[in-house]
């Protein structure tokens, strides 16, 4: 895959700068003077520890949860924020709460498609829009494609060996395998913005779907489930780069051939 051309091959690619952007969720761990990394964990409530989300908090490692039921908690105040914004739709209210000296938030989030009410306990900073929160813990099985995709296609199911070094170095390479299949998938769909991939249009077909049920119900589904989302690499990527090395493909021809596979957008009805 070192060669840059083909005589018998269109190019289909287009260098691109790849960068790194952040966005308003991921910049809150660059606050402050400490530039080091920190954390965001997304829990189920089974692992509620106030005691524990306070010591982490305090290292700057942050935590949501779903907020236990039988939990026992004092409001403190209310926490201000704009309800007409798009990211805090189904927000009903965002608070501050106390128990045993220690403090976190609390935010009440009725999903609109369903008008179930969730409760959600966090320890970010009050400036994060409280909508942000809800969609990070809907979306936490998102790490579950990237383990299907090891799993699956890598045919990563047992450890090379019992030694520390060795399960870091399987670790890396791994992860540098799925970043590579990532960059290749990800470049491929810029490349005609017209388009969109088979997983696309198979994601957004169901949320229309789920979008006219809602309807009926006099609901619909939270506008922020149409945005960009991270998706399961497709089998067909990973076997056009293993073919490509295995053959010599030039980048040119492997890119085409991932761009091939696009296809149309789906008419829809559109979002609420």
């Amino acid at each position: 895959m070192a060669r840059l051309g083909s005589a018998n091959c269109p190019v289909a690619y287009q260098g691109l700068k790849i960068t790194t952007s952040l966005s308003s969720v991921s910049m809150i761990f660059s606050e402050g003077n400490n530039s080091s990394q920190k954390h965001l964990y997304v829990y189920d409530k089974a692992v509620t520890d106030f005691v524990w989300w306070d010591r982490q908090k305090r290292h700057a490692n942050y935590m949501i949860s779903m907020l236990k039921e039988n939990s026992i908690a004092t409001l403190v105040e209310s926490i201000p924020f704009d309800s007409r914004h798009e990211i805090n739709t189904g927000v009903e209210a965002y608070s501050v709460y106390e128990n045993k000296g220690i403090t976190f938030n609390v935010m009440d989030y009725r999903d609109p498609e369903t008008g179930k009410l969730h409760r959600f306990v966090t320890t970010l900073p009050m400036t994060i829009n409280p909508g942000t929160i809800a969609m990070l813990y809907f979306k936490r099985w998102t790490i579950e494609k990237i383990f299907n995709n090891t799993k699956s296609n890598f045919k990563e199911t047992k450890a090379w060996s019992s030694n520390t070094r060795s399960l870091e170095d399987q670790m890396r390479l791994t992860a540098m395998s799925y970043n590579l299949m990532r960059v290749f998938e990800e470049i491929s769909k810029t490349q005609q913005p017209e388009l969109i991939h088979p997983s696309d249009k198979k994601y957004s077909e169901a949320l229309e779907i789920r979008q006219q049920q809602a309807q009926k119900r006099d609901r619909f589904v939270n506008p922020l489930f149409f945005q960009a989302r991270i998706s399961r690499i497709s089998s067909y990527t990973i076997r056009a780069v293993q073919n490509a090395i295995i053959t010599g493909m030039s980048l040119q021809c492997f890119m085409s051939s991932l761009v091939a596979r696009l296809v149309s957008r789906p008419q829809l009805i559109g979002e609420h």
